[in-house]
């Protein structure tokens, strides 16, 4: 079977509605009040994606997307909406997905390296104050000039205690580390390892070339992150978004405009990624939006209110479909006549007023002509998905999982030596020196402090080199990476 990278028709109002695979890595937006269609619009466009062979990333945040490898059939609505559109040659189909999940339940793992999230990024999650985030920094200094791996939580306990055992022999050379600043960060690690986190940090990591994979039949993978347990932690699941994307702008080559989007990345509940953001972050993320497009990934926002994303960043959207809106009172009201003036006036359409009438499914759309023009918005009924709405039964789950090629990789822990058994080991000798009562002066590690560096750096490189997990096996690769996420987070000052 060959795919072509055709026009991809998403709606039909007076005319067919199409959306183009090489304007489609210029972003978009979905929007709209609770059940007014949303995710079914999120489905239509993964399945059009994935039928062009681009894949796909995107959480399932409320559960009900995971029907997808099924074909359809099942719904009377949708059949009543096939018959309402006159689509005579409409078919069912399932599409290939593979499941992930942070917690390694409802599909393969997600694993990242505590190294990989870096300072800025785990403070956010672990919701740090100013101070105590410049200490978790120094933290992973130390580590890092010392030649110790931070692979997952027990690592960073093991590490923060060692700092804070140490803070006298730090100062010179760090400054001051304060004792309850450590304290704290070691009780929001244990909080967070209670939580189930542990099972995010370690290896074997996500390879992000796992993402991009396509079926034997050239169709783009959809990749399905279970998230109705995530959701629990509003500021984690946006923080782990904000890290993919980051990963990808990091990792992917360059490649201009390419004729379909290498992939298409999906933030529903977006209003969580911008909620009492700083502005140093709003601009850091509008600059990403803006440069990952040169990656050939288009990100589309999914929220219930354009209002919901900054201007900086909707002004980036070109791709464009608003599901009603309500306007029970005069902020209602105003925040509908804005959403009206962000598209290409119709004349012939008083935009305002249909925001407000639009029915399950149908909505306002404008997307961008091969110019890359937006086109004159329209209202239309998005066509209906072909894969099955009904999700899968833990049986059906269990078998898609079963049956995909990663199916093992992920599952299976990787826990190699790091800072956790280095300092384990460090401990003991110690302890060992005290015992026959030849420890040296000047507390932990005495004289032989200086000298490890450089060796343990020289074994951190080996180590990584040796690591397939690793996309960035390198010391200078990781620092790379948490200064992307640094400026991404506005982490300049500590």
């Amino acid at each position: 079977m060959t795919v072509t990278a055709g026009p991809m028709p998403i709606a039909i109002g007076k005319k067919e509605i199409a959306l183009l695979p090489g304007m489609a890595n210029r972003h978009g937006l979905v929007a709209g009040a609770t059940g007014t269609g949303k995710t079914v619009t999120l489905r239509v466009l993964a399945e059009r994606f994935s039928a062009i062979g681009v894949p796909v990333f995107l959480a399932d945040v409320k559960g009900d997307l995971s029907g997808i490898p099924l074909p359809g059939g099942d719904n009377p609505k949708v059949v009543e909406r096939v018959k309402l559109l006159g689509l005579d040659d409409f078919g069912y189909e399932g599409y290939p997905v593979t499941f992930w999940d942070l917690f390694g339940e409802q599909g393969h793992p997600v694993r990242t390296t505590v190294s990989e999230m870096g300072p800025l990024l785990l403070g956010r999650i672990l919701n740090l104050n100013e101070i105590q985030s410049g200490v978790l920094a120094l933290v992973f200094k130390i580590a890092d000039d010392n030649g110790l791996l931070l692979l997952d939580l027990k690592d960073l306990r093991a590490m923060a205690q060692y700092v804070g055992e140490n803070t006298g022999q730090f100062r010179t050379q760090y400054g001051n580390i304060a004792a309850a600043s450590v304290g704290a960060i070691q009780r929001t690690l244990l909080a967070l390892e209670e939580q189930g986190a542990d099972r995010f940090f370690g290896e074997p990591a996500l390879d992000l070339q796992d993402l991009l994979q396509t079926d034997p039949q050239g169709r783009g993978m959809i990749n399905i992150l279970a998230a109705s347990r995530l959701m629990a932690s509003p500021a984690a699941y946006a923080t782990f978004l904000l890290f993919l994307l980051s990963e990808l702008f990091e990792q992917l080559p360059e490649v201009g405009d390419p004729r379909k989007p290498t992939l298409v990345f999906f933030f529903d509940e977006a209003h969580l990624l911008f909620t009492d953001a700083p502005k140093t972050l709003l601009s850091k993320i509008e600059q990403v939006v803006r440069l990952i497009r040169s990656k050939g990934v288009g990100v589309y926002f999914v929220t219930q209110n354009p209002l919901d994303v900054p201007e900086t960043v909707l002004g980036q959207l070109g791709n464009r479909v608003q599901h009603a809106l309500r306007a029970f009172t005069p902020k209602d009201q105003k925040a509908v006549k804005a959403a009206a003036e962000t598209f290409r006036a119709n004349p012939k359409l008083d935009v305002v007023k249909a925001i407000t009438e639009l029915g399950v499914g149908e909505a306002l759309v404008s997307v961008l002509d091969a110019k890359g023009s937006p086109t004159v918005v329209e209202r239309a009924f998005v066509l209906p998905p072909r894969s099955r709405l009904t999700p899968l039964s833990p049986e059906e789950r269990t078998r898609v999982l079963r049956d995909s090629v990663l199916h093992g990789h992920y599952e299976r822990v990787v826990d190699r030596e790091s800072a956790y058994e280095k300092l384990k080991e460090k401990a003991a000798q110690r302890q060992a020196e005290e015992s026959a009562g030849g420890a040296a002066p000047g507390g932990a590690g005495g004289g032989r402090q200086a000298a490890e560096p450089r060796s343990q750096t020289g074994t951190l490189i080996g180590a990584l080199a040796k690591s397939a997990a690793h996309a960035i096996g390198s010391q200078i690769g990781r620092q790379i990476i948490r200064g992307v996420l640094g400026s991404i987070l506005g982490g300049g000052k500590r």
